[in-house]
C-alpha cells in the first residue's frame, strides 16, 4: 500500500534537525510544515519573502495576505519576518538555507532534477527551484513514483528540461525512499505492502538495495 501524501511529508520531516533553515517547494513538500516531529524546531523559508512560516491555517482562519510561493494561504509563527524577493534569494544563493524539499517531474539515477516545465505547456515562470538546488547543501525530492500517465518519474536520464545536474540527495516517493550516491541509487525503504518487484517495475533507473531496506 502506497504512502499517503501526509505520510510522505512525515518521512521527509525526519530529515530535519533542530535549528535548520528549510525551504518547502510547491505541492507535496508544503505538507512538511504540518508534519514536523515533536521537539524539532526549524525555520521555514518561502522564496516569495517569508522566514518563519507556520502550518496551514484552519478553515475560516485564512488570511489572504499571507501566502507561500505556491499562493496557498499559510500562517506565520512568532518572530517571523517578511521581506522582498531579492533578500529571499540572497538567503538562498548565499547558502543560508540548509535543506530544500522539492517536488519533481523527473529525477535521474545521478540526481539530476527536472521540475520546472514540460515543453509545450504554459508556465508562469521557473520559480526559485534553480537557485534552491544551486545554493542549498541538501536537496530532498518528494514526488509520486509514477506520473499520471503511468510512466516512471525516477529515470536513467531526464528527458525534460533540467533544473539542476547532480543536485538531489534523497528521493521520497509514495512507494520508496532512495539515496542518490556516487555509484547510483540505493533503496533505503519501501512502503508497507509494496514489494521489491513493484518498485523494480515502476522505476526506470537501476538501483541497489541498501542494508536498511527489506528484500
Amino acid at each position: 500500500m502506497a504512502w499517503t501524501r501526509d505520510e510522505m511529508a512525515a518521512i521527509a520531516a525526519q530529515e530535519l534537525r533542530d535549528g535548520d533553515y528549510v525551504n518547502l517547494g510547491i505541492g507535496i513538500p508544503t505538507l512538511v510544515a504540518n508534519n514536523l516531529p515533536e521537539g524539532i524546531h526549524v525555520t521555514l523559508q518561502s522564496e516569495n519573502g517569508l522566514l518563519g512560516m507556520g502550518p496551514f491555517p484552519f478553515e475560516g482562519e485564512e488570511d489572504g495576505d499571507l501566502i507561500n510561493a505556491g499562493k496557498q494561504t499559510i500562517t506565520v509563527l512568532p518572530g517571523a519576518s517578511i521581506f522582498d524577493s531579492a533578500t529571499s534569494f540572497g538567503m538562498i544563493r548565499g547558502g543560508h538555507v540548509k535543506v530544500a524539499i522539492l517536488g519533481a517531474m523527473q529525477v535521474s539515477s545521478r540526481g539530476d532534477l527536472a521540475n520546472w516545465t514540460i515543453p509545450g505547456k504554459m508556465v508562469k515562470g521557473m520559480g526559485g527551484a534553480m537557485d534552491l538546488v544551486a545554493g542549498t547543501p541538501r536537496v530532498v525530492v518528494l514526488t509520486e513514483h509514477v506520473a499520471k500517465d503511468g510512466t516512471p518519474k525516477i529515470v536513467t536520464e531526464c528527458t525534460l528540461p533540467l533544473t539542476g545536474v547532480r543536485v538531489v540527495d534523497r528521493i521520497i516517493s509514495d512507494t520508496a525512499v532512495f539515496d542518490v550516491t556516487p555509484t547510483g541509487l540505493v533503496l533505503r525503504q519501501r512502503a508497507p505492502g509494496v514489494s521489491l518487484q513493484d518498485i523494480e517495475d515502476t522505476t526506470e533507473a537501476a538501483f541497489t538495495v541498501g542494508e536498511t531496506a527489506p528484500v
